[in-house]
């Protein structure tokens, strides 16, 4: 965490988390993919939900959990949990619904089995 993460209030942003979740979808599909499904598929936001349980401040260390909850048709349900690294207090709590793209044609694309089975869903 960085100065910059921290708000007027002297807590992490509420913008921060979001970026955070988006950077671990992106490290998790990254991680379990090959270059080649990276090519031929993208994913795009639907709709994120986020519960802020309690504030993060400057020099704490989190951990930050994310799982893919389902997939159904073209959407993947994905979910975050942020925690005090040091107490392991809930601070965050999200899902967003992201939709499978073709990469060439940008049109939402079923799930198939091969890429259910990376996520174990």
């Amino acid at each position: 965490m960085q100065s910059e993460h921290i708000d007027d209030l002297g807590h992490v942003n509420n913008l921060i988390y979001l970026q955070w979740c988006l950077d671990a979808a992106k490290a998790h599909w990254i991680s379990k993919t090959t270059p080649e499904q990276r090519q031929k598929y993208v994913w795009v936001v639907l709709e994120h939900t986020i519960s802020y349980k309690s504030p993060a401040f400057l020099r704490q260390k989190l951990t930050l959990k994310t799982w893919v909850q389902k997939c159904e048709g073209v959407k993947s349900f994905r979910n975050y949990q942020i925690s005090n690294a040091k107490t392991n207090k809930l601070l965050v709590e999200a899902q967003t619904i992201w939709c499978l793209l073709h990469t060439k044609s940008k049109k939402p694309t079923k799930i198939t089995e091969e890429i259910r089975n990376l996520f174990s869903v």
